[in-house]
């Protein structure tokens, strides 16, 4: 077993949350017919969750003094943020000058989000961001 700032049981929460809120905003795209839907939006959410949250075990190692762990925190979320925009551009598809995928894409970004707030533990904001996509989603769709 490995020492971590966080407990294993907290860990548990912040996955579960990250999934379960990516599970709703994934449902809403599921719902529409659209490619990416619930396992896309869950899993880009809990992989998001679990890079911030080995970054701060990387970071609590560092304050502890171990000197083989330095580590810039804002770098994992600049590389996770690159990584889901690289997956919501691949959902974007331009056929016959007709472009589709931009919401979708839009919402893989926004599951990343979700997953970074429950990783650093904010669960407070992931849920209002679930939230907020959630009326932006299902809500302005038919504007």
């Amino acid at each position: 077993m490995f020492d971590s700032e966080i407990p294993p049981l907290e860990m548990l929460v912040r996955l579960t949350a990250a999934v379960g809120l990516a599970l709703l905003l994934g449902l809403e795209r599921e719902l529409r017919g659209k490619a990416a839907g619930l396992r896309s939006h869950m899993l880009v959410s809990l992989g998001a969750a679990a890079f911030i949250m080995m970054g701060l075990h990387i970071l609590f190692a560092t304050g502890e003094g171990d000197p083989s762990a330095r580590i810039d925190p804002t770098r994992i979320v600049e590389g996770v943020i690159g990584g889901i925009g690289f997956l919501g551009a691949g959902s974007i598809i331009q056929s016959r000058g007709n472009i589709q995928g931009i919401t979708t894409g839009a919402s893989i970004w926004t599951a990343g989000a979700v997953g970074v707030a429950c990783g650093i533990g904010n669960l407070a904001l992931a849920g209002m961001v679930t939230l907020m996509a959630l009326i932006i989603m299902a809500g302005l769709g038919p504007f």
